[in-house]
């Protein structure tokens, strides 16, 4: 025992017996368990007809009530990642200008950033979420009354009424296009990158690249002879019907995750920026560089290092908040799997572990996402 290798092999031989002999006894429960009210274990309630409806508006693939649980679990899912994406998208551009205006000079700007972070840290998210969408619906007017944005987009209670692209066949032409152009806009910043390391001439990436990425997807579109059309909403007696739908549910979500995790990000972001020592700004002064300039090409660049590895928690955050959606009748993967399909089967084990195991597998892969852009941007040692 006073042999450190021998006392730590038999520590972790103790360690392992404790948690197998946990293991095994909670197995041997629920097997227990559900042998005395004759119940068993199996998937196979996955291929049985849902019997509930999910929304139009709220699925992004087809469903009826004669669909299976299985594709009911694939709508939620799709909704939880539909949240997600976006809410990430516009949880790092507010958190990143929030972050900032917390280092303005200017008194009113840093006063309401400063605001605004500690009121919304300091609200559950279940709240916010409950407050916004209740001011959506309460302030938004009837649909028969809605609110035009130019011709086609209303706005009302039920949600947003948009026009609805419809791709016809030439389109995969103008996306083949798009591919080609974002390779050749990262050829040319990598050229024009190794051109600056060589001889210290900085070329126009930015100009560059945008109008490749612009132009020729828009020179493919006229040239399939413009391969989409639009599908109008219109105003019926009691609704506005047709076109593509942002459900009041998705918005009020939505809005509410993005703007309550943008406060812990401007936070990050805040520290990341005052981590970086002040001769980095003394030197881009002394070198005649604007404010804006030394924000974006010095202290950001330096900043990402002591930034990215919180910023993967906030949107890990995010991603695991989004199951607060039951709370304003939103299909994800809680209200569809967890929820619904959970209660008419009776297969409440069955049904956890499936949504666990899909959150887990989400939540590793931004994990990982994140780490490996985050040793992308960590200082490499010669």
């Amino acid at each position: 025992w006073y042999n450190s290798k021998t006392r730590n092999v038999i520590i972790q031989i103790i360690a392992l017996f404790i948690v197998f002999t946990t293991v095994f006894y909670l197995v041997s429960n629920v097997i227990a368990n559900f042998a005395t009210i004759n119940k068993s274990f199996g998937f196979g309630f996955l291929n049985d007809p849902a019997g509930y409806d999910i929304a139009n508006t709220q699925a992004l693939i087809p469903f009826a009530s004669t669909d299976t649980h299985l594709r009911a679990a694939v709508v939620g899912l799709l909704g939880t990642l539909n949240v997600a994406f976006w809410g990430i998208i516009a949880t790092t551009l507010l958190g990143f200008l929030i972050g900032v205006a917390r280092l303005s000079k200017n008194f009113l700007i840093n006063k309401l950033a400063y605001i605004y972070v500690d009121t919304l840290r300091n609200i559950p998210i279940l709240l916010q979420i409950l407050f916004w969408y209740g001011i959506f619906i309460n302030v938004m007017p009837h649909p028969k009354k809605a609110i035009k944005l130019g011709e086609h987009t209303h706005i009302h209670n039920s949600g947003i009424n948009m026009p609805k692209p419809i791709l016809e066949d030439g389109f995969i032409f103008v996306f083949i296009a798009l591919i080609v152009a974002i390779i050749g806009a990262v050829y040319y910043y990598k050229k024009s990158k190794a051109k600056q390391i060589a001889t210290g001439q900085k070329s126009p990436v930015f100009i560059v690249n945008t109008i490749i990425i612009i132009s020729v997807p828009i020179i493919a579109f006229f040239a399939a002879g413009e391969p989409i059309s639009f599908e109008y909403p219109r105003i019926t007696r009691f609704k506005v019907d047709g076109g593509m739908v942002l459900p009041s549910q998705f918005i009020g979500l939505w809005f509410a995750l993005s703007t309550y995790t943008a406060a812990f990000i401007a936070e990050i972001v805040r520290a990341g920026i005052l981590a970086v020592n002040y001769g980095q700004t003394e030197a881009a002064m002394s070198l005649g560089l604007k404010r804006s300039w030394n924000m974006r090409l010095i202290l950001i660049p330096q900043a990402m290092r002591v930034i990215i590895p919180p910023l993967a928690s906030q949107y890990l955050n995010l991603t695991k908040n989004s199951s607060l959606a039951i709370a304003v009748s939103y299909f994800d993967l809680v209200a569809t799997l967890a929820g619904t399909t959970l209660n008419q089967t009776g297969r409440e084990m069955e049904c956890m572990m499936l949504t666990l195991i899909v959150y887990l597998i989400i939540s590793v892969s931004i994990s990982s996402f994140m780490n490996w852009y985050n040793k992308r941007a960590a200082i490499k040692e010669r």
